[in-house]
């Protein structure tokens, strides 16, 4: 009862939120306070509750981990595109100072090395234990220079030379972490034996709201309060991306996307704007990153492979490049169909299809690119642009696409 309850009063306030303030049609309020209320109380209904369901609480947080980093790359994508295929670099570097911060790893750099700040470790325990809000700025730092050290040789490349550029910065930064546990004869990284265990997530005043059932610390088990923080993770970079999009910054990637030399041309200092693109998408791989490394328990480089760059750009271009609603729903999509989706439909229909999954995954986006190019929810800019386009192949005047 109590759930109900709250996905009423969720949906009702949504609803009218939406079509007040965003005048967005009944239809759409309705739709988009219904998916408020749903996902504000997922982990509460039928089908969070059971492994073996077909959308489990563990797929709940992957997904919100590989939707904040879809609206990470949006931001280099979608927004100012630029085509980045080494964005699992700052994956890595966000999960790193997780493990590096959140564990006993620091001894075997430093003897007898105990620090900690607001940790949930025990005072006994060696190492360097920081506060999990702490590392989640650290990382934030940390991947936001990265984005700026990577991208500033490489953002006066263009097309397929950045995007070749890029995928050898993430394949040069894989090797080097796995490779990391005899750099200069120190261990920075264990190499593929990994850094763990890594420490639990103090909640402090957190343990009294209701879903995080009183608890002082997050652990491996815990996973309603790491939905909600993942969530509330990924509704504030929704947020930030917004008011990025809308503003000056904003327009000057849009005007670097649409046409690099009528930008420059205008006045839009094309370096700076690619390098805050870099860092500010280059923020939510590092968030996310270090997040990951708690929801695991552990850090090993064996989970951050290519591939990862590659799943997080087909959620940008699935779900709709420059809609940060699209990209988050086309990485929910993809990991729901990796985790968990395959699995379920074949006990479903008594057929094997996790056998046939990269045939699966490939012919998805076959037909993607065949009947929807432009995403499950493309952005209005590209909305406006298709329409244009076929009044133009039709006989009709581009000026006619706004009326």
């Amino acid at each position: 009862m109590p759930v109900l309850l709250a996905m009423v009063v969720i949906f009702g306030v949504t609803a009218a939120f939406l079509f007040k303030r965003r005048q967005l049609t009944p239809v759409r309020s309705v739709v988009g306070g219904l998916a408020a209320a749903v996902v504000a109380v997922a982990p509460h209904l039928w089908f969070a509750k059971d492994t073996a369901s077909f959308f489990p609480l563990s797929t709940m947080v992957i997904c919100g981990v590989y939707a904040l980093f879809a609206l990470g790359l949006n931001i280099v994508v979608g927004y100012a595109g630029l085509l980045d295929l080494g964005y699992v670099a700052f994956f890595i570097f966000g999960a790193y100072v997780g493990g590096w911060y959140m564990s006993i790893f620091a001894v075997n750099l430093v003897d007898d090395i105990n620090i900690h700040v607001l940790s949930t470790a025990k005072s006994t325990m060696p190492g360097v234990h920081l506060s999990f809000w702490l590392v989640l700025i650290i990382a934030a730092v940390v991947a936001a220079i990265a984005g700026v050290i990577i991208g500033a040789p490489t953002l006066r490349l263009k097309s397929d030379y950045l995007a070749l550029v890029t995928l050898g910065f993430g394949e040069i930064l894989f090797e080097v972490f796995r490779n990391g546990d005899k750099l200069g004869g120190l261990n920075l990284t264990n190499g593929t034996k990994g850094i763990g265990p890594v420490d639990s997530i103090g909640t402090g005043p957190l343990d009294l709201l209701p879903g995080f059932k009183n608890k002082v610390t997050a652990g491996p088990l815990d996973l309603q309060p790491k939905y909600y923080i993942i969530l509330s993770m990924c509704l504030l970079f929704i947020w930030v991306s917004l008011k990025l999009r809308d503003g000056k910054l904003g327009r000057a990637w849009m005007a670097i996307r649409e046409d690099e030399l009528a930008a420059s041309l205008m006045g839009v200092p094309l370096m700076k704007s690619k390098l805050w693109s870099y860092a500010i998408g280059a923020v939510a791989g590092g968030i996310g990153g270090a997040f990951y490394s708690q929801f695991v328990g552990t850090v090993n480089i064996d989970n951050f492979q290519f591939i990862v760059s590659i799943i997080v750009l087909c959620s940008v271009i699935l779900g709709g490049m420059g809609n940060v609603w699209g990209v988050s729903l086309g990485a929910v999509s993809i990991m729901w169909l990796n985790y968990t989706g395959l699995k379920w439909t074949s006990e479903k229909i008594n057929f094997n299809l996790t056998q046939f999954e990269i045939g699966i995954f490939g012919l998805l986006l076959v037909l993607m690119m065949l009947f929807r190019p432009e995403g499950l929810l493309p952005a209005a800019r590209v909305k406006q642009v298709k329409k244009a386009e076929t009044l133009v192949a039709g006989g009709g005047t581009a000026a006619g696409a706004s009326l």
